[in-house]
């Protein structure tokens, strides 16, 4: 079953996560780069729309109960092999040469704020939905990778503030520390604006790629070395 599907308009790609809450598991990380894959094949379209089908969530981050299963049946090698598509999917979207913008209907919570963290822009609704980074709460550390691209997405003060705390943020607030480019009356209004604003974009992918590239070189580098140090250890969890 399809959990991921795309259309095109026009220039544009809008990728649908349709699987309600859109935790993410390993079948998650494989169909996202598949999708990535077949959208880089057509050499018409010059941005991305990432958003939801769910009412509610734009995606509530790591599936829990599939994680937890794995690790109750030792399937480590699953385990690492979703962390590292996943991590795949964060260096992607990073490195993606044409400008990918989320529109967060819902509910954006752990990896999927880290998924939303990845795109170059942001736009959110404001009348449903929380963002949050709820780690601090269940003991699950950032990985270091993580730390570095969540803040090239937001204010230093504001992820100090939003990773120690787990405090959940609307979309006003969001727009007002920048983080967001606009916090949209409703859903109508936030695909909208998200679908022009993707529009105004006709730049070269070679152009936008290598601007990326050189962007987030450490970024990458800190994905590449620390962050798979951490996965290949399955050094995910704080005991204390």
């Amino acid at each position: 079953m399809a959990i991921i599907k795309w259309e095109k308009k026009a220039s544009v790609a809008i990728i649908h996560m349709c699987n309600g809450a859109n935790r993410q598991n390993l079948e998650f990380a494989v169909q996202m780069n598949h999708c990535f894959d077949d959208i880089l094949e057509d050499k018409d379209i010059f941005s991305i729309v990432l958003t939801s089908s769910d009412e509610k969530n734009f995606s509530q981050g790591i599936d829990v109960e599939w994680l937890g299963q794995k690790m109750n049946d030792q399937d480590f090698d699953s385990i690492k092999l979703f962390m590292h598509g996943m991590n795949t999917v964060f260096k992607r979207l990073l490195l993606m040469p044409v400008p990918v913008i989320a529109a967060l209907n819902g509910h954006t919570f752990g990896n999927g704020a880290m998924l939303a963290c990845t795109c170059d822009f942001r736009f959110m609704k404001k009348d449903k939905g929380f963002f949050c980074f709820p780690e601090v709460d269940i003991s699950i550390p950032f990985l270091p990778g993580m730390i570095a691209f969540v803040r090239k997405a937001m204010p230093e003060y504001k992820f100090n503030e939003m990773i120690l705390s787990g405090k959940r943020v609307g979309a006003q607030e969001l727009e007002d520390s920048h983080v967001i480019v606009k916090a949209c009356d409703n859903q109508a209004e936030l695909l909208q604006d998200a679908l022009a604003f993707a529009r105004t974009f006709t730049k070269k992918r070679g152009i936008f790629g290598e601007l990326k590239k050189r962007m987030h070189k450490d970024i990458v580098r800190v994905m590449e070395t620390e962050d798979t140090q951490i996965i290949e250890a399955l050094n995910l969890f704080i005991q204390e």
